[in-house]
């Protein structure tokens, strides 16, 4: 095999490759990189398992080939290297690596010793969605997945499709994230995909240049295609929780607040509960809403003008469910829908009704 290729164009396809290389495995071909040559066409494939990788680049092929390249010492190279044309060749499990005057010789493995991955794109349903869309649903949903992987479905992101509608799900028994979009068509269907593993999509996507992301799935498996990189994800088996069952029908309190003040306050009261139970307490009577924490260390109280309709209300919440929740919208001001000091918070933003966030009290 041997080819001739950018060291900036081929950094930024090891940067993708990098989310699929196993750190932590007894196979050793899967800590490195799968390259084949055909004609000036450059597949590259990493894999855990759990994920797949395959990324295409245009290089000016020699000679063609296939060769397995340990990743970590090969991608600490290329950077280093100047920004110039590399020549990449190798002879069996020999690769050698030309740039300038810097001649590099890396020990490999003969292509056929990487597994073989099934990525047969016959599946029965597509969907086209535009990047930056289903990346804000990822981000605004994920946080809320369980980080415990042995929890199963709690562990993962469900992505439901059903008529004209994409919603992301997640949920940790603490907390629930919930945001829909419109697509122009989709059949009914739903996955689950671990958080960590969509989050790795995810940050893909940052280094992807395309604006357009296909599904290509069905009831056994899911690949994800942007631009020239196409992802293979395995799912979680299981039955995901009746979520929208979770979501309170009536809220009789309603808070409707500046989000920067908020989560400035939840800020600076965690401050004296980190490390420990994560305890603010939110206190609602009239107009103003009070913010407080206390703790052997000291304590923290501020108040914040907010609109109130129903009842006074005090509840006790873990000061990192709320500040995660904040982060993610975008909106200026949020609503905080409650019932009770023991029932479920639910909080929207204030002009949009595809994001929900559900999130349990602490007694006080």
């Amino acid at each position: 095999m041997k080819f001739i290729c950018n060291q900036q164009e081929l950094i930024k396809k090891l940067n993708i490759l990098s989310k699929g290389v196993s750190v932590r495995t007894t196979i050793p071909s899967l800590k490195g990189i799968l390259i084949n040559l055909n004609d000036n066409n450059l597949k590259m494939t990493s894999s855990d398992m759990d994920i797949t990788i395959e990324v295409m680049m245009e290089v000016e092929g020699k000679e063609d080939g296939s060769v397995i390249i340990p990743y970590k010492i090969f991608s600490d190279l290329i950077r280093k290297l100047p920004n110039d044309e590399i020549e990449i060749s190798s002879d069996l499990s020999n690769i050698n690596i030309k740039c300038r005057n810097s001649n590099t010789s890396i020990i490999g493995m003969e292509g056929s010793e990487f597994p073989v991955i099934t990525t047969d794109e016959n599946y029965k349903e597509k969907l086209v969605i535009n990047k930056e869309i289903l990346s804000k649903m990822i981000k605004n949903t994920s946080f809320a997945a369980s980080i415990d992987q042995t929890k199963g479905v709690l562990s993962g992101v469900l992505i439901e499709m059903s008529y004209n509608q994409i919603r992301t799900v997640a949920i940790d028994g603490f907390r629930m994230a919930v945001n829909t979009e419109k697509v122009e068509s989709a059949e009914e269907e739903s996955f689950i995909i671990s958080s960590k593993l969509i989050n790795d999509v995810n940050k893909i996507f940052a280094e992807a240049e395309g604006e357009e992301v296909e599904f290509i799935y069905d009831d056994k498996g899911i690949i994800i295609k942007i631009d020239d990189t196409k992802i293979s994800l395995r799912m979680i088996a299981g039955e995901f929780i009746k979520y929208k069952d979770i979501i309170p029908k009536d809220s009789p309190i309603r808070i409707r607040a500046n989000k920067n003040e908020l989560i400035d306050s939840i800020e600076r009261a965690s401050i004296m509960t980190e490390g420990k139970n994560n305890l603010i307490k939110i206190s609602a009577k009239d107009n103003i809403l009070t913010v407080s924490s206390n703790s052997e260390e000291g304590g923290s109280i501020e108040d914040i003008l907010v609109e109130k309709s129903g009842d006074n209300i005090t509840i006790g919440f873990n000061a990192r469910y709320m500040i995660d929740v904040l982060k993610v919208i975008s909106d200026d001001e949020v609503i905080l829908n409650m019932n009770t000091p023991i029932t479920p918070c639910l909080i929207t933003p204030v002009d949009k009704d595809n994001y929900v966030y559900l999130v349990l009290p602490v007694r006080i």
